[in-house]
C-alpha cells in the first residue's frame, strides 16, 4: 500500500515521502495515529504542488539572505578597546556589541544568529559567522583596536 509520510520516522522515511508499507501497518498504525496519508491521485497531486510551493518559498529566501549577507560582508565592525601589553583585551567583544554595530550600520540581525564560540579577547582582525535563513553563512569582519591612552 502506498502511502504520503506527515512525521519523519526512523526506517521509514521524512515528511512528504511517498513510501509503500504493508496494508496492516499502514491502516492499523500509520493512519489512525495520522502519521501518513494513503497516496491516491488527489493526496499525490497536492504534495507535488506543495513541494512547488516549497521550492519558491525557499528560492526567496535564499535570494534574500544572499543580499543581507552581500550588505553584511561589506561592514567592517571596528571596536577600540583597553588591552595589555600582550595584546589581551581587559574587557571582551562579545555578539551583543556586534550586534549592536550590525544595527548602527543599517543592518537587523538577531544575536543568536552570530555564531561567536566565544567572546573575543585579543587585538586583531577575526572573522565571525552570521547564519542566514535558508542555510546561507555570511562572514562579519571584526577589528578590534587598542585604546590610545594619552599620558600626562
Amino acid at each position: 500500500m502506498d502511502i504520503i509520510l506527515k512525521e519523519n520516522l526512523d526506517g521509514l522515511g521524512i515528511i512528504g515521502e511517498q513510501v509503500s508499507v504493508k496494508p496492516g501497518y499502514a491502516r492499523n498504525y500509520l493512519l489512525p495515529k495520522g502519521l501518513a496519508i494513503v497516496a491516491d491521485m488527489k493526496s499525490v497531486k497536492e504534495l507535488d504542488h506543495q513541494k512547488r510551493q516549497l521550492a519558491r518559498k525557499l528560492e526567496k529566501a535564499t535570494k534574500d539572505a544572499e543580499v543581507v549577507k552581500a550588505r553584511i560582508e561589506k561592514v567592517a565592525c571596528v571596536f577600540t578597546q583597553r588591552a595589555g601589553e600582550e595584546g589581551k583585551l581587559f574587557g571582551s567583544v562579545t555578539s551583543m556589541d556586534i550586534e549592536a554595530k550590525l544595527t548602527a550600520a543599517g543592518i537587523e540581525i538577531d544575536r543568536k544568529k552570530i555564531q561567536l564560540a566565544e567572546a573575543i579577547k585579543t587585538l586583531g582582525e577575526h572573522e565571525v559567522a552570521v547564519k542566514l535563513d535558508a542555510g546561507v553563512v555570511a562572514q562579519v569582519k571584526v577589528v578590534v583596536k587598542a585604546l590610545e591612552v594619552a599620558e600626562a
